[in-house]
């Protein structure tokens, strides 16, 4: 959203003028694909003109529309659909934006805008995050984790392990994962995978490289997400490596891991071959029972 504020703030300085005060508090909402909603703003001191701001994520900044509060008229921009938005003064100092038959596309932050009385400095108003949700939804949903550990055999011959967090089942799709150790401030270095839409939902991959010295360290997955109460993130705990290697005494050496997990794979694929078998023989007499009915009638008939 950063660059969005910028590109309109040198579109606005091209024209010989100055804007100020894009920095704000974001009221976030949520409405559904198809409904209506009504954005309000309010400003410190009265003005004839109340210019709205669309800021589409990831797209360029445009004005809507602007309201003329001496004839409560409304101008709508070349690209604004005139059966889609309507602004209306409430009070001198209120001020209302509507959108009809809302779609995706209509999520983004929205503002008004005032020009200064005694000077050239347009003002912005807190911001307003609206999200279109499918029909399916209520509203945020927060994200499903499941953790993967390291396995025992990176751990010995790697001299590191990788954690793996993965979020799934969790709508919107603007989410942010970092990792720090437990008790500590400092973000690791990590690795982020795309976020990927499934269905009406989204999923996130991300993993962190843990180094031998920190494999006895306890570490969090830290997620900032819309649905997160209180605006508190969730912290997703990861336990020490060396513990989880401890716990299990069976496994003394890289070589035990090794067969470990040569005797899962080899029993995978042998319970693979058995029912591939199966399904051959399963073919092989239903053929022959369809072979047979069909002699059968062929001798009834003659």
């Amino acid at each position: 959203m950063e660059w969005a504020l910028a590109l309109l703030l040198a579109f606005l300085l091209s024209a010989s003028q100055v804007s100020c005060n894009l920095e704000g508090r974001i009221k976030s909402i949520f409405r559904k694909t198809g409904s209506t909603v009504e954005i309000s703003c309010d400003i410190k001191e009265g003005a004839r003109y109340i210019h709205w701001y669309f800021f589409p994520e990831h797209m360029v900044p445009r004005r809507l529309l602007y309201y003329d509060t001496s004839s409560s008229s409304k101008y709508l921009d070349s690209e604004t659909k005139a059966d889609k938005y309507d602004g209306s003064k409430i009070t001198d100092k209120s001020f209302k934006l509507h959108l009809k038959h809302l779609e995706a596309s209509d999520s983004g932050v929205y503002y008004c805008a005032v020009w200064g009385q005694r000077t050239s400095i347009k003002t912005f108003s807190d911001a307003t995050k609206l999200t279109v949700i499918p029909p399916d939804l209520d509203g945020a949903v927060s994200p499903k984790p499941t953790i993967f550990l390291p396995s025992i055999a990176e751990t010995n011959l790697q001299k590191a392990g990788t954690h793996l967090c993965l979020l799934e089942n969790f709508f919107p799709g603007d989410i942010k994962v970092y990792w720090k150790e437990k008790n500590g401030n400092k973000i690791l270095e990590s690795q982020q995978g795309d976020t990927m839409k499934t269905g009406i939902t989204y999923t996130k991959l991300s993993w962190l490289t843990v180094p031998e010295t920190s494999l006895d360290k306890e570490h969090l997955c830290v997620i900032k997400h819309e649905s997160n109460k209180g605006g508190a993130d969730q912290e997703i705990l990861f336990p020490p490596v060396k513990k989880v290697v401890t716990d299990i005494p069976c496994l003394k050496d890289g070589k035990d891991a090794l067969w470990l997990q040569l005797t899962n794979t080899s029993a995978y694929y042998t319970y693979l071959l058995l029912f591939l078998k199966s399904m051959v023989y399963f073919g092989i007499i239903a053929f022959s029972l369809v072979r047979r009915t069909t002699v059968c009638s062929s001798g009834k008939r003659s």
